[in-house]
């Protein structure tokens, strides 16, 4: 191999090895599988602060990060990691952790999530999309409720949830009420979270 040969050919690897920044735009819909299209406004990494309680645990404030991300298939990824915080926002230690699948089914919305304190649940529900401007989302709200729970042996009692995410005024509010350890169906958590990035593919943040 000649040394021009070589030049080009390690440019070439330098071309495929390093992927192309993502644009940090609101996603375009043409680009979106269409059943999903209507949950675009969910699109992204979203941080902020939230309050937690119920009779059976102190009150307690939580910090969250909560990413939505497509890979162009119809169905989005889900990500939400949250922390406890004291009183001046410093970080105390990891609190519950969530993955999952967000999934459009006709008219309905199917929802998988995995809880890291050992319990699975798949959520009915709408999406209802209640503003666009400029084919941007601006004002949306999607209800779930619990429709089947597994626990792992040993997990304390948990037999409901019902959950709110709502897209109003460019930040994501969203409460999650629920009944367990004998306690009828009550707010457990809720939080009001703002836009940090369109992009909520989390290898995108990745770093050596």
């Amino acid at each position: 191999m000649s040394e021009q040969e070589a030049t080009s050919a390690d440019e070439q690897s330098d071309q495929t090895s390093v992927p192309s920044a993502p644009v940090d735009a609101p996603p375009v819909p043409s680009e979106l599988p269409e059943p999903i299209v209507p949950l675009a406004w969910l699109i992204g990494t979203w941080v902020g602060v939230g309050l937690g309680q119920y009779p059976t645990i102190e009150d307690f404030r939580f910090g969250q990060e909560l990413r939505f991300w497509s890979d162009g298939r119809p169905f989005l990824y889900y990500q939400s990691l949250s922390w406890i915080v004291d009183d001046e926002g410093n970080k105390v230690r990891q609190a519950l952790s969530e993955t999952g699948y967000w999934r459009p089914v006709e008219d309905k919305l199917q929802v998988l999530m995995t809880y890291s304190n050992g319990y699975s649940e798949l959520m009915l529900g709408e999406n209802t999309v209640t503003s666009i401007e400029n084919a941007v989302i601006k004002g949306a709200r999607a209800e779930l409720k619990s429709d089947v729970i597994v626990g792992v042996e040993g997990s304390k009692e948990y037999t409901a949830s019902e959950r709110m995410y709502g897209l109003n005024n460019e930040d994501l509010f969203w409460a999650f009420d629920m009944a367990a350890v004998g306690q009828p169906m009550q707010n457990h958590l809720a939080a009001q979270l703002k836009r940090a990035s369109y992009i909520g593919d989390p290898q995108h943040f990745q770093t050596d």
